[in-house]
């Protein structure tokens, strides 16, 4: 949500700034997104997460982080940084928007292309013979 009372837009997610946010600790943030990814944190962090995290809070401005972990769920912390999640066939490059602390890293970055048709060819069925050739 954006608070836009003052003319300014500001976050806020459940009541709390992003500030605010980023100073909770883990278990405290956990109480405050939907249920599926507060059972995530509650379980804990897996060693690769646990890297991603390190690894999120040393990148430098400019660069970006590669993972794979499409289930790992945004942190307050990761705001403002760069990750490149791993689509299938490549990294694309997200900026962590204060909109996304709570989503899946998955859900920016999109698995399936629109498919794209042309018109009839080579091979095509024998009811498209009648369509003319350019």
């Amino acid at each position: 949500m954006i608070n836009m009372s003052d003319g300014l837009r500001k976050f806020i997610f459940k009541g709390k700034s992003l500030e605010e946010l980023q100073k909770l600790s883990i278990e405290q943030f956990a109480e405050l997104i939907p249920s599926r990814e507060r059972r995530s944190i509650k379980r804990g962090f897996s060693p690769s997460e646990k890297k991603l995290i390190e690894k999120v809070k040393k990148v430098k401005e400019g660069k970006f982080v590669k993972t794979q972990l499409r289930d790992m769920v945004v942190l307050p912390s990761f705001v403002g940084k760069r990750i490149g999640i791993h689509s299938g066939k490549e990294y694309k490059a997200v900026d962590i928007q204060p909109e996304m602390v709570g989503h899946r890293l998955g859900e920016f970055s999109q698995t399936r292309a629109t498919g794209k048709h042309s018109g009839p060819g080579i091979g095509a069925t024998s009811s498209s013979k009648s369509v003319g050739q350019k």
